[in-house]
């Protein structure tokens, strides 16, 4: 019977279709994960409250997980989109909404429960220990009285969701499902190679120029129109054509490498379709006003501009209008080479405008602009013909192919058998020549075992034969592909605008904060995402822009047509909805569980999108700075995530933002504006938050919170923990105050056993039992991964230093130290942790110049000198050693007048940065063989 049943034509029909629908299947598959997970939390943190109730959610909690063994087999193929798909399209969308529904109710539960212990608190006037003392009590009485505020509506709508379930679940049998999946099993959980994740590729920027294929004759010949200053001396606009994925960013950078040292000022602009022209005039004046910044300057008209900059902070730097920015521009840059690249421009009117902020002086200065449009590129320049990319030629496409599919070994260094070339150029043929989809195909066979069945197997999955569309074809075959703990984390970075450069960190904390990332062994939440960003990566789904020394990703860029890609597959599941202007109806939709607002300057009224946010509205990510309007009657008390560009203060902070007790993630992305609350406003009501990025003036209760895994702040530290402080899941802490330490005892620590970041800012000249108190808190911190103490002109404390303190940090990879350093303490190489990459030291006053101990520092990859380091003379010398640094930094101002490296000196150097002394004065001396490493790079 079996058998019977397995060989028969309708039921082999319909598995294909359900292979056809994987990928909105495995979209469920995440969120009914999420939501079982949900339903776990609630029966064990409040078992004494539900009473009656907890059957019905343990019965709703195991509807969901026998629908959930349903819904990720490990097989895809492709989509067709006839009819029977549709209706399997259908019924996993309807299991989406009521898990949502039910994600929902959950939610509402907790928020009305709070607000009842709010209101019974506030009658009982027990304010002293809340919550701990208080919501037991309180727990207890709504326990004895049978009386939990919602509880009965949580019940009748539980019992609702579980008879709809229940209907979702015997529907499966109309759809031929039942026999197909009752095979498939649970798809694959979240694999780590181990392996591959040490063997990262480079960041972009440090891209083996032998990895790109076809633009070796581009380069030189955009070069060559950049460099003719002789010939042509006139300001010069260059532009560079073609359709998207062409390579026309990767050809802009390989010209910027080998441009720029000849030019005094350069910079890449990325424009994209939502810009703001306020942020990239800000842009350049800040790196102007960097680059001529230095006692020399003796034009009076430059030194007063310069004085009238320094005022603004930066967020008050880009309020200011169009003329500012172009009246400074005009006169900063007056006599100066510059090459400024306008990176994937789609307006006319950008040139039209930015073209006054860089005026001609005859100097050979040029412009470099990439476009798809042939008529933005002619416009920039009438006279000049466009240079226009042309696509890869066969044997180009096939052998970029194989260098993406070899992902972690040339392939020279690969033996391909006959058959095996000849599938790999009859895949290469399929992508016309776009080095796009080439990478990206690449990406999917790299995750493939390298023999002819495997590849063999990716070319019969695609659908070939829709003319026109091979790129996207090739794109949504990657998504297709991807296991099903990707698939959120990859469509979500549509919540960000287009050509925005992410902060992998932050983006890895908001994943956590969305219940993307799945407990994996050992390994931190962040551990494991940082794996999920190098998987995509991995597939070429996002373009690394820098990496951290340890090799992780600092910040990353996500190509035009994919972030078409990713917001298609959003829009689909009704994952995200992201405004760039207003919608015309005003019956807009306002049941999305994430929102993205990515207005710019011809939106007038910005605050109109805020009417669009729906009540289950779980992230909101703002990046408009003009937004937040306190009238605005929203309601978050649902929301997870907020992201925003936008100064929040007390006079700003919209309705009910203390009663967010979802929120899981808060990032106040304006950072030289404090998060200035209500003075009576306390932290400890966000009893969920784990991510805080921002500048807070008002931390009453924010160490009450025992679900803090990362605190970070720019400009403003943090009091710090009180003693006995329960803070194990905390893993970063930028800054904390010194004036903190006073009040501990060395029995009386907070409770900080995982911290990874710490960042101390010392007030004061601490006393001896404050650096006793910092000896003892870091003996307790084993995973402490970088420490980072500053303090001016104030002493580095000793203990940390010596007799035992920095190299008993053996986990410890990144080290700053601003401050003077202890007396009586000789900088010796055995001070340092041994596997110590990344170290900056200032303000330190040596008297003996520290490079030839610090030159013994085996595993060091970056070091950075800041002013003040050495007062001990005005030359310092490198004389051996640094075997692996790569980046130096030489902040040291005008008190050295000469820094000499000796030959054999720091072999593997590829980034010298420098400041303005070292630019215009002071005698840098280097071997032969780094000295075109002495540029500088923005």
């Amino acid at each position: 019977m079996a058998a019977r049943l397995l060989r028969s034509p309708c039921l082999i029909k319909r598995l294909k279709i359900y292979k056809q629908n994987k990928k909105i299947k495995k979209m469920a598959e995440a969120i009914v994960s999420f939501v079982v997970g949900k339903l776990g939390d609630l029966i064990i943190k409040e078992a004494g409250l539900l009473g009656g109730v907890k059957s019905q959610v343990k019965r709703v909690q195991t509807e969901l997980m026998n629908i959930r063994c349903y819904l990720a087999s490990a097989d895809s193929k492709q989509r067709k989109g006839d009819a029977e798909s549709a209706l399997v399209e259908n019924w996993l969308n309807q299991l989406r909404d009521v898990a949502y529904r039910l994600e929902d109710v959950i939610d509402i539960f907790y928020v009305e429960l709070e607000g009842s212990y709010l209101q019974v608190q506030n009658t009982h006037n027990q304010q002293k220990n809340y919550p701990n003392y208080f919501l037991g009590k309180l727990k207890n009485l709504f326990h004895k009285s049978m009386k939990v505020p919602g509880l009965h509506k949580l019940g009748i709508e539980l019992a609702d969701i579980q008879k709809e379930l229940e209907d979702i679940f015997i529907s499966k049998d109309k759809y031929g499902l039942t026999p197909l999946l009752d095979q498939a099993g649970r798809g694959p959980e979240p694999v780590i190679d181990e392996n591959k994740l040490s063997k990262r590729r480079p960041a972009y920027q440090d891209l083996d120029e032998t990895e790109i294929v076809g633009l070796d004759a581009d380069r030189d010949n955009i070069l060559k129109l950049l460099l003719s200053s002789q010939e042509t001396p006139r300001r010069d606009v260059i532009t560079i054509v073609g359709t998207g994925g062409l390579g026309k960013t990767t050809l802009a950078h390989m010209v910027y490498k080998r441009a720029k040292p000849y030019f005094e000022y350069h910079t890449i602009l990325t424009v994209s379709q939502q810009f703001s022209l306020n942020d990239l005039l800000a842009k350049m004046l800040g790196e102007v006003v960097d680059l001529i910044k230095m006692p020399q300057v003796a034009d009076p008209e430059k030194q007063k501009v310069l004085e009238l900059i320094s005022k603004y902070e930066g967020f008050e730097l880009k309020k200011q209008d169009f003329a500012f920015f172009i009246s400074k521009l005009k006169i900063l840059l007056s006599g100066i080479k510059y090459l400024i690249i306008f990176d994937d421009v789609w307006e006319v009117k950008l040139w039209d405008r930015m073209q006054y902020a860089m005026p001609d002086y005859k100097n050979g200065s040029r412009v470099l602009m990439t476009s798809r449009s042939i008529d933005v590129a002619r416009l920039a320049n009438p006279k000049t013909k466009p240079y226009e990319l042309t696509f890869l030629n066969d044997k180009e496409s096939c052998d970029l192919l194989l260098k993406k599919a070899c992902y972690y070994k040339s392939p020279i260094e690969v033996e391909f058998s006959s058959d095996l070339l000849e599938l790999a150029n009859e895949l290469s043929k399929k992508c016309k020549g776009l080095p796009l989809a080439l990478i990206v195909l690449g990406g999917i066979l790299s995750t493939r075992h390298q023999n002819y069945h495997d590849w063999k197997k990716v070319l019969d999955t695609m659908d070939w034969h829709q003319e026109g569309r091979d790129c996207m074809n090739v794109l949504a075959m990657s998504y297709e592909d991807m296991p099903y703990y990707l698939k959120p984390c990859f469509i979500y970075l549509a919540s960000f605008p287009e050509d925005y450069e992410i902060s992998a960190r932050n983006l890895i904390y908001m994943w956590v904060a969305e219940g993307f990332i799945p407990e994996q062994g050992k390994k931190t939440l962040e551990e494991t995402a940082e794996i999920f960003l190098e998987q995509l990566y991995e597939r070429s789904m996002v373009q690394v822009s820098s990496r951290y020394c340890n090799g992780s990703i600092k910040y990353f860029r996500v190509h035009d047509l994919l972030h078409d890609l990713a917001m298609h597959e959003a829009r689909k599941v009704n994952f995200v909805t992201v405004f760039q202007k207003l919608p015309q109806s005003s019956h807009a939709d306002r049941v999305t569980r994430r929102v993205s607002i990515q207005a710019n300057e011809s939106v007038e009224d910005s605050s109109e999108f805020m009417k669009y946010i729906g009540s289950n509205t779980r992230s909101l990510l703002l990046f408009d700075r003009r937004l937040i309007d306190p009238r605005s009657a929203i309601d978050f008390r649902l929301l997870r995530v907020l992201e925003t560009d936008t100064g929040l203060t007390s006079k700003n902070v919209p309705q009910g933002f203390d009663g967010l007790i979802h929120l899981k993630y808060l990032g106040i992305k304006n950072n030289d504006v404090p998060f200035n609350l209500p003075r009576d406003f306390c932290w400890d009501r966000l009893k969920n938050l784990e991510t805080l990025i921002g500048n807070v003036e008002q931390q009453m209760g924010l160490w009450s919170i025992r679900t803090l895994r990362h605190v970070k702040s720019k400009y403003v530290p943090f009091d710090g923990p009180p003693a006995n402080a329960d803070l194990r899941n905390l893993q970063t802490l930028q800054w904390m105050s010194s004036s903190c330490l006073k009040a501990w005892h060395k029995n009386q620590l907070p409770i900080l056993n995982n911290l990874r970041k710490l960042g101390l800012h010392i007030e004061h000249e601490i006393e001896s039992v404050e650096c006793e108190m910092v000896d003892y808190l870091l003996a307790t911190l084993p995973y402490l991964l970088s420490l980072k103490i500053t303090g001016g002109q104030f002493e580095i404390p000793k203990e940390i230093v010596y007799p035992r303190g920095l190299p008993n940090y053996q986990n410890l990879e990144t080290l700053l130290l601003v401050g003077r350093w202890p007396d009586n303490v000789t900088v010796e190489a055995s001070l340092f942790p041994p596997h110590l990459i990344s170290l900056t030291l200032g303000g330190s006053q040596l008297a003996v110049d520290p490079m030839p101990e610090l030159g013994k520092l085996k595993s060091l990859k970056k070091f950075m000198l800041e002013y003040g380091v050495y007062i001990g003379g005005k030359e310092m010398v490198c004389p051996a050693g640094f075997p692996a640094l790569q980046t130096l930094g030489l902040y040291v101002g005008n008190k050295i007048k000469n820094f000499t490296v000796m030959e054999g000196v720091m072999p593997k150097l590829k980034h010298l940065d420098l400041d303005a002394f070292f630019m215009g004065i002071g005698k840098l001396n280097l071997p032969p063989e780094l000295q075109h490493l002495a540029l500088r790079d923005y």
